[in-house]
């Protein structure tokens, strides 16, 4: 695929920051979150006819969105704060000299779809002259658009990006008067801490970067599959009602990658008994009283179900715990995570974790978030994909329609053989998704 830099620039906010507005503190959430990049890529059809009224558009709005989410065009300070010194926003265009739907096809990340994005997904470190948000606008032959971007996880998380998006679709239609509370303060209820001494071990233990051995597939479950998957995990007494979608999917996953894992002999040296399901989860609407909708930073946690090495795999009892894992994340849990030093003793749990090489799998779940509701006035876009590399872990997002799941898998090379030929990956999941 041939693509052609047109520009590099920095957008800053319509309106410069006010001086009372200049620090912007992190909260022990987003201290715990990994400092690297997380990728997103929104593919919309016919969405241009003239590249230059498009990008000078695009970045007026982004421009006026910005004042309302002025930290992302700061700069990280230290682990405590962002200066919002309007440093601004990195964004790209670029021509891409090929059709969308040789991307869309595309059933691997591959520095293929990485050439989509304004940075490197995957670096080693990031310093404090990182954009905390990048955009690159990826212009096709065909008249479509995909807009490539990265975000800062420390910052903020998947669920703040979706609706900095959506909120910029606004703007850029002419809306987002309604724009508010997106500025909250998350420290008065997840104090900052000096983690100085603990940062390598949070980091190694939240995100699972790509190795050389990994590789990362691209699994579509259709909206009547996961409706089946739902049902026959609802059989069992481990639910005391269906799985959600996400619980369903991410089940079928878990179970699969245990078999792989098996089969390959992966877990072979464990000294640990048991099998553990890492899944991130949103505690947006779980504190009470709930945050507001729209508000930027992290607001997610991350939960634990574990499995027996040796117990055979039943899905209803995997999708059970997953469940219950789930459920424990409610305010109680989240106030304790501050009182009487529950921080230090959540981050003692994830060094024994560790320590104990139990076999861990991660998950997070993007469904329900509304970044398909991102209409800049092209439509509604065509697909909303990852373009990160993953290792021991699996990234689930809605489909186009909302019915059904896109599910993104990094595995070893090994284990990935062995998990692509798991009779029921096989039964509910297409391995070469259409385009639509």
């Amino acid at each position: 695929m041939e693509i052609r830099i047109i520009s590099r620039e920095m957008i800053k906010p319509s309106s410069p920051t006010t001086h009372h507005r200049r620090t912007h503190k992190l909260s022990l959430l987003d201290q715990l979150a990994p400092d690297n990049y997380f990728t997103t890529i929104i593919f919309y059809s016919q969405a241009y006819k003239n590249t230059s009224k498009t990008s000078d558009h695009l970045k007026k709005s982004l421009s006026k969105t910005l004042t309302h989410y002025y930290p992302l065009a700061g700069r990280v300070k230290d682990s405590f704060s962002i200066d919002c010194d309007d440093y601004g926003v990195a964004f790209i265009e670029a021509n891409i000299g090929s059709y969308m739907s040789d991307v869309l096809k595309q059933s691997e990340v591959t520095d293929l779809l990485e050439q989509l994005l304004p940075c490197a997904p995957n670096p080693q470190k990031l310093s404090v002259d990182d954009t905390i948000v990048g955009v690159q606008v990826n212009y096709f032959e065909c008249g479509g658009i995909a807009l490539g971007f990265c975000f800062r996880h420390s910052i903020l998380d998947a669920t703040a990006a979706a609706n900095f998006v959506k909120s910029w679709a606004k703007v850029a239609c002419g809306g987002g008067d309604d724009i508010n509370d997106v500025i909250f303060d998350y420290t008065s209820i997840f104090p900052p801490q000096d983690l100085s001494d603990l940062s390598k071990a949070i980091y190694k233990e939240n995100y699972a970067p790509s190795s050389a051995d990994s590789i990362t597939k691209r699994f579509m479950f259709d909206g009547k599959k996961v409706a089946a998957l739902k049902e026959k995990i609802s059989n069992g007494p481990c639910l005391d009602r269906p799985p959600t979608r996400f619980e369903a999917a991410t089940a079928l996953i878990w179970g699969a990658v245990i078999a792989a894992k098996r089969e390959t002999g992966a877990i072979h040296d464990f000294t640990s008994p048991r099998h553990v399901a890492k899944v991130s989860v949103n505690l947006q609407k779980r504190i009470n009283p709930p945050l507001p909708q729209h508000c930027m930073g992290n607001i997610y946690q991350v939960t634990f179900a574990n499995y027996p090495v040796e117990k055979t795999i039943d899905y209803n009892s995997l999708a059970g715990r997953l469940h219950e894992s789930i459920a424990m994340m409610n305010d109680l849990y989240a106030r304790k995570l501050n009182g009487g030093g529950g921080f230090l003793n959540y981050l003692k749990n994830l060094a024994e974790r560790r320590s104990n090489k139990i076999n861990v799998f991660g998950f997070s779940g993007w469904c329900k978030l509304p970044f398909y509701e991102a209409d800049f006035g092209w439509g509604k876009p065509l697909r909303v994909s990852t373009a990160t590399k993953l290792n021991n872990f699996a990234v689930l997002l809605d489909s186009c329609d909302g019915e059904g799941i896109e599910a993104w898998v990094g595995l070893s090379t090994q284990d990935m053989a062995k998990f692509q030929q798991d009779p029921n990956i096989i039964a509910y999941a297409s391995f070469s998704p259409t385009i639509l």
